[in-house]
């Protein structure tokens, strides 16, 4: 029997029953309303003109509030849109509660949690969801302790009392959430599973607010676990395990790696590759950096990638150049690790290499030409009147709107170094690096990343990247950001005033 059959004949025997149960004159008096309503009807239909049949029809209800878990806890039939009848709500509820029962060890906690685990991997979309649910709603935090330790806290505040009173406000954050999570650590695959499980879960925090509380706590957990004290520094080479340099071609997210001989030559003898590996994650790298060992700072991409080109010359190598960093895992969102990534790789590159003096980037400007398109008309009002009648005869308007000026970079890598439509461009992208900032940091998600680890804005490079897919970020530009090891903390310290540090060839080119 299925469970629509099932409702359909308990709904019956319901209705069945308040039927026979109903006293004699209830059962008379009901007949008699019936009656009298069936002839007040007839005789409506019988006087009153007929209604467009779109009127006659009830307006549409509606749609329902989607419940709780307390509320679908509560209940005995589930909604349509609901996974997880309230029978099976409340079973998936006590097997999550028995993996923190205190009376079982953390290795058997740590059994029961893996089978979960084995139960979500066959579920459903919508059933996972239900999970986070509960997971969320239903292991907060005690309220009533928590005010009762604020309430103490509040109280001891200058006197002998305020450190165990400190102790006893934390306890109380402390949530059942929390020990939920981490018995799932316990069993080889759990952090395996809790990665992945945020990562399924992140794109639904915008429309399910719900579930920020669980996201929350895991973040904060990865936080700790994934501190770059418990993380391995490794490099991959053409020598390491073909399934790890495999994972290189799937997650390296700057520049596609088309096969083979690609990565082949990004692990060739002037290159090195470095990752940050977790112990209970030993194959996955978290992050990954391919460094190009050089006499020079880099201003195009395309040498790099060649895979005909020759090896530079190690002996003569000064220049170590930061070509791409690439997070793989989704779920680490928030967990900072790259700045720590760049500072190991850099010490490490030198006890390789004394020679090495110069640590810089050769980077996308992945925001670039779509804050161009929203911000051309502000950026033509910063030029003087003869830069702008320069820029009109340049593109064939005068004096120049901002579809003009936008067309005409569509022929960005066309235009001779003497163009006033190259020279704005610069100008646009040097003020976009160098000036534009929100909430205080750069707007730029891959200047936020260098700026913010204390790199300078060192030089921006025409036609870097003359890829499809460098044009559609920037036009084909890319930018060099120097890190200066002297001066890191200093650099540091004018971002956290307002000001991105620049070189003077960038600074040039303000408008």
């Amino acid at each position: 029997m299925t469970t629509g059959d099932w409702i359909t004949r308990s709904v019956s025997r319901l209705r069945t029953s308040a039927v026979d149960t109903a006293p004699a004159a209830s059962r008379a008096a009901s007949a008699a309303v019936i009656s009298t309503t069936a002839m007040t009807t007839v005789a409506v239909s019988r006087t009153a003109p007929l209604l467009p049949a779109a009127s006659a029809q009830a307006p549409p209800s509606a749609p329902l509030a989607p419940r709780t878990t307390r509320e679908r806890l509560k209940a005995t039939l589930s909604r349509k849109q609901e996974a997880l009848s309230p029978r099976v709500l409340r079973r998936t509820l006590t097997e999550l509660q028995s993996i923190i029962d205190p009376h079982v060890s953390e290795v058997e906690g740590g059994r029961r949690a893996k089978g979960v685990a084995q139960w979500y991997a066959a579920a459903t979309a919508d059933q996972r969801r239900d999970a986070w649910l509960l997971m969320s709603e239903q292991f907060a935090p005690d309220p009533l302790k928590v005010k009762a330790a604020r309430d103490q806290y509040d109280s001891a505040q200058g006197t002998p009392d305020e450190g165990q009173a400190e102790i006893r406000l934390r306890k109380a954050f402390v949530s059942p959430r929390t020990r939920l999570l981490q018995r799932f650590t316990i069993y080889p695959e759990g952090m395996r599973f809790l990665v992945d499980l945020r990562a399924e879960l992140l794109p639904h925090l915008k429309s399910d607010k719900r579930l920020l509380a669980l996201d929350a706590e895991l973040e904060n957990l990865f936080s700790t676990w994934f501190d770059v004290a418990f993380l391995d520094l490794r490099r991959i080479s053409w020598d390491s395990p073909a399934s790890l340099i495999e994972k290189l071609i799937k997650y390296e997210a700057v520049h596609d790696i088309k096969g083979w001989s690609d990565v082949k030559n990004r692990l060739d003898s002037d290159r090195r590759c470095y990752g940050f590996f977790h112990p209970r994650l030993p194959d996955e790298p978290l992050i990954f950096v391919e460094v190009a060992l050089m006499g020079e700072i880099a201003n195009c991409i395309t040498p790099l990638l060649d895979e005909a080109a020759a090896a530079s010359d190690l002996a003569k190598a000064t220049t170590a150049i930061f070509y791409s960093i690439s997070n793989t895992q989704t779920g680490l969102r928030g967990v900072s690790f790259g700045d720590s990534l760049i500072k190991r790789v850099v010490e490490t590159l030198r006890d390789e290499f004394p020679r090495l003096k110069t640590f810089a980037t050769l980077s996308p400007i992945p925001g670039f030409r779509a804050w161009l398109h929203k911000s051309a008309a502000d950026m033509l009002k910063r030029l003087s009147d003869k830069e702008r009648g320069q820029l009109g005869r340049a593109v064939g308007f005068e004096p120049p709107a901002p579809m003009h000026v936008l067309a005409a970079m569509d022929r960005a890598l066309t235009l001779d170094a003497k163009s006033p439509a190259r020279q704005f461009l610069l100008q646009c992208a040097a003020h976009y690096l160098g000036r534009e900032l929100h909430d205080g940091k750069p707007v730029d998600a891959v200047a936020r990343f260098h700026l913010g680890n204390g790199a300078r804005v060192e030089r921006l490079n025409w036609a870097g990247d003359p890829s499809a897919k460098g044009f559609r970020q920037s036009y084909g530009l890319m930018v060099n950001y120097l890190y200066d090891l002297k001066r890191l903390d200093r650099h540091r310290l004018l971002l956290a005033q307002g000001k991105v540090p620049v070189s003077g060839d960038v600074e040039a080119h303000y408008i």
